[in-house]
């Protein structure tokens, strides 16, 4: 049996909820930006291959395994944290903020749907007090991290996949997700399922709904 009937609203979170992408930043403060560098002159045309063919999940497994493999997931962690409190306080985009803020006010359940990746977002997640964090996340061996990413990258037709297996486990039909909101491709899916979806990348949103 289904626990309740609520609405849900779904954020994307990179260039929808932040006016930047997060991603290479937070690789950048994990590495320093010399391993990206490195990675990218190392495999010129297998990057330029995935670039020109915007296969950004294949792109992003290549940053993800140069940049995390063999890493502490304690010390990873801890950076997320720190970066979590930089994206909250000086990246976020203020007319989106102000309608989560909405969603929250009205007692609708807040999840983040993200290709962005858990160890940062999870923190922000708490840091926005949202209910639920789906996002990329990365594969651990206990202590370490192996530079994989554990299932699939969360974007495109994976973010209704994430949402759909939430509202599984919470008991919640699929139908209460009422409104989306994202800013590119890889929002289309999540966008295409609701009743409100909210293309924000040039508009200025209205207050309230």
């Amino acid at each position: 049996p289904h626990i309740m009937d609520v609405t849900v609203a779904a954020f994307d979170v990179d260039n929808t909820l932040t006016v930047r992408y997060c991603v290479m930043p937070f690789m950048r403060r994990v590495s320093g930006v010399h391993v990206l560098l490195r990675t990218v002159v190392s495999q010129p045309l297998t990057v330029f291959s995935l670039l020109k063919n915007k296969d950004r999940n294949s792109l992003k497994a290549l940053f993800v395994s140069s940049v995390f493999a063999g890493r502490l997931e304690s010390e990873v962690n801890e950076l997320g944290v720190l970066f979590a409190s930089r994206v909250a306080n000086g990246w976020m985009r203020e007319d989106v903020m102000n309608r989560l803020r909405w969603h929250q006010a009205q007692g609708h359940v807040v999840i983040l749907v993200s290709a962005s990746l858990s160890p940062y977002l999870e923190p922000l997640g708490d840091l926005l007090e949202v209910d639920a964090v789906l996002c990329t996340e990365l594969e651990t061996d206990g202590e370490t991290f192996t530079g994989k990413i554990r299932g699939a990258n969360c974007r495109g037709p994976e973010k209704v996949r994430r949402i759909q297996s939430w509202c599984d486990s919470a008991r919640i039909p699929m139908s209460s997700v009422r409104y989306a909101y994202g800013d590119s491709s890889g929002d289309t899916e999540m966008l295409a399922f609701v009743e409100n979806p909210n293309y924000v990348k040039k508009i200025e949103l209205e207050m309230v709904p």
